[in-house]
């Protein structure tokens, strides 16, 4: 009876899992392997946050194969060592998976279904991650897109109306499973526990995921058009670390949101196409991989960035930088493990912009602090907010963080949710609280807003001439 290995990563769910249906397809046993092997994604490996979301999430897919007569053993890294390992103990003759796209990880994949299969071990690859796969869409020149409304139109045409894969009511057990790690043997739960908080916020594992996507239908999807730009209100799905580490699936989220009342209308629209700038990020990773750790626009390699002082970029995570909005971003993020889209714009402008610190400075600072770490959507992220990635913002669009909270945080709800110190303010003084008698537990501006944005069209103007070409 032929054996297969299923050997999960970011794909923790038991629907919508191609490489599972193969498995099953095959018959015989299907056995569940989770290898921890962080430093086999250096420079970007999991973050405290996600190490802790990882732990419920590894968790719950447990309880769900427990559920279906299985298990999922568990093994340290390197990988190909305790794949080889596996095989050998349970005589597999199959190691199945979901893709994953960041460079590193797709030169480690590649190297070990080349080592499988020269062992005699069938090895396949499956997609299951993204709604198209990078390699599949390209420009009328043959480049990859870097501008995203073109991709995106490309993309949306390659969309099927083909349904998720249902999750199997039982999974066939090898006659005996090989030894595993406990879950607590992996470290990943933070010491001391500040994460704790987190869990009234959050549901991870497929479960919760479920649970998310129902209540984003339900309850935000009617006024997302008009509400996903307001921090101050509940109109985001907040799927995102869900989608990040493959609790569901961007197919799953696509069906369901086509299959609601709302599925033609202005607001499902510009949801899906938000999951498309998710496609668009990890299109620009595949095809531009050092865009990870430098600037995809190589014309800012010579722009001069400020010296990050170590108390400044402290303050600019702490959340005590003297502006409100900023400041109640980076709480937000510290208290939650998440932090409003809109909001995550301002506080890189501030950084990238009003401090001129290197963007690559905050994307660290994410990656270890948001649940929902995600490499491309972190890079791609912060090099618009710069303006050194592909359709970026460009660099002399600065956010005014008080003219922004005005607008989308126009009764100062958020501020006060998670600045407590100025919750006594007036609305008209609390998005520029300097602007009177400051509260005594709260700082003036680290900069002076109007000043800063100069300097940095200033810096700006230093390479400016290696643009000419494209106005």
């Amino acid at each position: 009876m032929p054996t297969t290995i299923l050997w999960f990563r970011r794909d923790l769910r038991l629907s919508d899992h191609p490489a599972l249906a193969a498995a099953l397809g095959r018959g015989g046993a299907v056995l569940p392997v989770y290898i921890h092997a962080p430093e086999e994604e250096e420079p970007w490996a999991p973050g405290a946050a996600s190490r802790a979301w990882l732990h419920f999430s590894l968790k719950a897919l447990d309880e769900a194969l427990s559920a279906r007569g299985s298990r999922l053993v568990l093994r340290r890294g390197p990988s190909l060592e305790a794949l080889l390992e596996l095989v050998a103990e349970s005589e597999a003759d199959a190691v199945f998976w979901i893709r994953r796209y960041e460079p590193r990880i797709i030169a480690r994949d590649t190297m070990i279904k080349a080592a499988l299969r020269r062992r005699g071990i069938r090895a396949e690859s499956f997609s299951g991650s993204l709604l198209v796969e990078p390699w599949t869409l390209s420009t009328g020149e043959g480049k990859p897109y870097r501008v995203f409304t073109p991709f995106w139109r490309a993309a949306r045409e390659r969309l099927t109306p083909e349904s998720p894969l249902p999750a199997p009511s039982a999974l066939p057990a090898p006659p005996r499973f090989p030894q595993s790690l406990s879950l607590p043997e992996l470290g990943l739960l933070p010491k001391p526990r500040w994460d704790e908080p987190f869990w009234r916020l959050w549901q991870p594992g497929e479960p919760g995921a479920q649970a998310r996507l129902r209540e984003f239908i339900e309850d935000v999807l009617p006024q997302y058009k008009s509400s996903r730009d307001r921090p101050d209100q509940k109109g985001t799905s907040r799927l995102s670390p869900h989608l990040a580490f493959g609790e569901i699936s961007p197919r799953q989220i696509l069906a369901a949101v086509r299959a609601s009342d709302l599925g033609s209308s202005v607001s499902a629209a510009k949801f899906l196409s938000e999951l498309g700038w998710r496609e668009f990020s990890h299109h620009l990773l595949y095809h531009f991989p050092h865009c990870a750790e430098a600037n995809l626009n190589p014309r800012f390699d010579a722009f001069p960035w400020a010296e990050p002082d170590p108390a400044s970029l402290q303050r600019w995570q702490q959340g005590s930088t003297g502006v409100p909005i900023v400041d109640a971003g980076m709480r937000e993020l510290w208290q939650t493990g998440w932090m409003h889209n809109r909001v995550r714009m301002l506080v890189a402008s501030f950084l990238t912009k009003n401090l001129r610190i290197h963007w690559l400075h905050g994307a660290r600072w994410f990656w270890d602090t948001l649940l929902d770490a995600d490499l491309a959507n972190n890079t791609q992220g912060w090099q618009w907010t710069a303006g050194t990635g592909a359709d970026a913002a460009p660099y002399i669009r600065i956010f005014n963080p008080v003219l922004q909270a005005q607008r989308f945080d126009p009764e100062g709800a958020y501020i006060r949710r998670f600045l407590p110190e100025l919750a006594g303010l007036p609305k008209e003084r609390i998005h520029a609280p300097w602007e009177g008698m400051l509260p005594r537990d709260y700082p003036p501006p680290m900069v002076d807003l109007a000043t800063s944005r100069q300097e940095a069209l200033a810096a700006f103007s230093t390479i400016k001439g290696r643009f000419k070409d494209e106005g």
